[in-house]
């Protein structure tokens, strides 16, 4: 059969990958054609990859109002590319601002349709749960707690696991052990405290100098930035400056297995923290009047991932308006070793991983969009 996926993102690009080669196992005669990056070339060859993310990724509402003509012209030409290939399915990985858009554009052409981790409409624009449910064929969610969440919408998903659990698998064989990650790096004895201040510039510009100001308070650990290579190192830098931060690059499971705790945004990085076993703080800084309206326009408890899928508060939560690093202070402190709250956070995180699911989520749900597929074909269902 013929699938064509779009991602628009790395960790969409990551997960695609995965699921390409499930899909290769499932279905050896399997043709692909896709929108992705890197990781999905090398799954599904880079012949097949029609547009590569880099070119399509915009954030925020600035810069999508300063591509908008490039961001319609990249529509045109993925429908157009899409019609071309005339695949089987259309797998939509995430990245909803384009997907969305292509899901209704499939079903008015007659293409099946699956999407592949559900936009996050449990916690905002919760509108494009009628979109979902008028032009997705078959909706593969990735956290337990979206079951609830969409049969109440009127919507039946399918859950396998979490494909973030396969990618965290692959990669541990081939991590350094805490020493080796500190003799590359150039860095001391001490124990690392890891801060994943988000991938984004605003993320950076919020976040980091808030982090700054913890490490101060800390001066018997080293702190150490995971940056991202798609973000100049100038950045980070401009928001380091005069502390003892130390910065490393595309390093954010090396820096992390290498850590006794960890200072994270929200975002899926929290995940990745949890499952990784690493007790973690979260904290997030965002405009006074945003934090006040919270509560009105969040459609959830909670913003970390960890905690929306455990139910209840296993790790602190810090949204904030201002640098005020009191409570980051005392969250830190107890989860580091020896702290009140580390064992705790560490069952938790146990806990959380029986939740999860185990590894080989990628390779089910690769099998059940295969076997969707051949029970639609049948022709006892003609």
């Amino acid at each position: 059969m013929k699938y064509y996926l779009i991602a628009g993102e790395p960790s969409g690009d990551l997960h695609g990958a995965n699921l390409i080669e499930g899909l290769r196992k499932a279905d050896p005669e399997a043709q692909f054609r896709f929108w992705g990056g890197d990781r999905m070339a090398r799954a599904g060859g880079e012949r097949n990859l029609a547009k590569h993310y880099r070119e399509t990724s915009f954030f925020g509402i600035v810069q999508v109002l300063r591509n908008l003509g490039t961001i319609r012209r990249q529509m045109l030409e993925c429908r157009q590319d899409v019609a071309a290939f005339a695949p089987d399915v259309l797998i939509l990985i995430d990245y909803p601002g384009f997907n969305m858009k292509m899901a209704r554009w499939a079903h008015e052409q007659g293409i099946r349709t699956f999407y592949y981790i559900a936009p996050k409409v449990w916690a905002w624009r919760e509108y494009r749960v009628k979109s979902i449910r008028r032009y997705v064929d078959r909706l593969f969610i990735i956290f337990p707690f979206e079951r609830q969440y969409f049969s109440s919408k009127g919507i039946t998903p399918i859950f396998e696991g979490n494909p973030l659990v396969d990618a965290i698998d692959r990669r541990l064989p081939e991590l350094p052990t805490p020493e080796e990650f500190r003799r590359r790096n150039g860095l001391d004895s001490r124990p690392i405290v890891a801060l994943l201040a988000g991938s984004r510039a605003g993320e950076i510009r919020d976040n980091l100098p808030l982090m700054a100001r913890l490490a101060e308070r800390f001066p018997e650990r080293q702190f150490v930035v995971a940056g991202v290579s798609w973000l100049d190192r100038a950045l980070y830098e401009r928001y380091m400056a005069g502390s003892s931060i130390r910065y490393v690059c595309d390093q954010t499971y090396e820096t992390l297995a290498a850590a006794e705790a960890a200072v994270v945004t929200s975002g899926t990085a929290t995940l990745e923290t949890a499952l990784l076993g690493i007790p973690e703080v979260v904290v997030y800084r965002t405009l006074w009047f945003q934090v006040k309206l919270r509560p009105y326009v969040l459609k959830v408890p909670w913003v970390s991932l960890v905690n929306l899928n455990l139910g209840r508060e296993a790790v602190r939560e810090l949204i904030q308006s201002d640098l005020d690093i009191t409570a980051a202070e005392r969250e830190l402190r107890a989860i580091l070793e020896g702290g009140s709250e580390r064992q705790r956070m560490l069952d938790d995180f146990d806990q959380l991983r029986r939740i999860i699911g185990g590894p080989g989520a990628s390779e089910r749900f690769a099998r059940r969009m295969v076997g969707e597929l051949r029970h639609d074909s049948a022709p006892n269902d003609r």
